[in-house]
């Protein structure tokens, strides 16, 4: 610009009909400006003097020229471009060299565009989307099922087991019982709601019971002391027109002998060995 100042800040040679640069409202002679402040190129070196275009990023600077990729030397001037260890790459040079690809379509995924990273692999935004619905996932929760990823509700919907109990769906662990699923919290006794799951329990009817509670309401009494007699599979019991002895009940109501195993006469109610019983 022509100078309205009279003199160069630096050289204080006249800038009458000469051109000059301000600087804090300073004004210097071209050689003196581009001599004081003058960038740099980062590319060739050389002071970007006040006549030439500076382009600046990220504190570097190049002249209008030198500003190009470092791969195919293709001018990025006014065009996306990306950096990667401080080299300046066009947008389809860094694609190659550096862009990941999508897992899903296997494209590359353009710097600058939005990218979804999962368990180690990257996805274009608009393939991250349900196996089922085909909805975007971007951050929601996901479950995967052989390599597919579902949103929550599609996964419940196709394949997640329903308790049997209060019919919710079953999101881990649970209890497998009669061919069906229960939450552990559901897997109770039929009668006083303990919780089974890893306990001995009797099954009666399609129903679990703790042990207590199937001897007191389901175990058979015994015809002799009238307790219940357990059945877990490991009690021995005698059974006779529709009555029943634990095995050490099992005797001659007048000697006491034990008739496991041995022949005995009926009384009325009465159980006897044969040698009471004849007498």
């Amino acid at each position: 610009m022509t100078s309205s100042h009279t003199d160069c800040h630096f050289c204080l040679q006249s800038l009458r009909g000469r051109k000059y640069a301000l600087r804090d409202e300073n004004a210097y002679c071209v050689p003196c400006y581009d001599s004081l402040y003058a960038n740099p190129c980062q590319e060739c070196k050389l002071p970007i003097e006040c006549s030439s275009k500076d382009l600046a990023y990220k504190g570097r600077h190049w002249h209008e020229g030198c500003f190009r990729c470092a791969k195919c030397s293709r001018s990025l001037v006014e065009k996306p471009f990306a950096a990667k260890d401080e080299v300046l790459l066009c947008t389809e040079c860094y694609s190659d060299e550096y862009s990941s690809k999508c897992f899903h379509c296997q494209k590359t995924i353009m710097p600058g565009s939005r990218k979804m990273e999962f368990k180690g692999s990257s996805w274009h935004e608009s393939c991250f989307v349900c196996q089922y619905c085909q909805q975007p996932l971007g951050t929601k929760p996901l479950i995967t099922k052989d390599n597919e990823n579902y949103c929550v509700p599609c996964f419940e919907k196709q394949f997640a087991h329903h308790c049997y109990a209060c019919k919710k769906v079953i999101t881990s662990g649970g209890v497998a019982y009669q061919d069906q699923p229960w939450h552990k919290e559901c897997f109770v006794c039929a009668v006083c709601n303990t919780q089974l799951s890893g306990q001995r329990f009797i099954s009666k009817d399609e129903y679990p019971y703790c042990v207590d509670c199937f001897s007191k309401f389901h175990a058979k009494k015994c015809a002799a002391c009238k307790k219940p007699i357990a059945a877990l599979g490991g009690a021995k019991y005698i059974s006779f027109e529709e009555r029943q002895w634990h095995g050490e009940c099992f005797s001659c109501v007048k000697c006491s002998v034990s008739l496991v195993g041995q022949e005995f006469l009926t009384r009325q109610d009465d159980i006897l060995c044969h040698k009471c019983g004849s007498a």
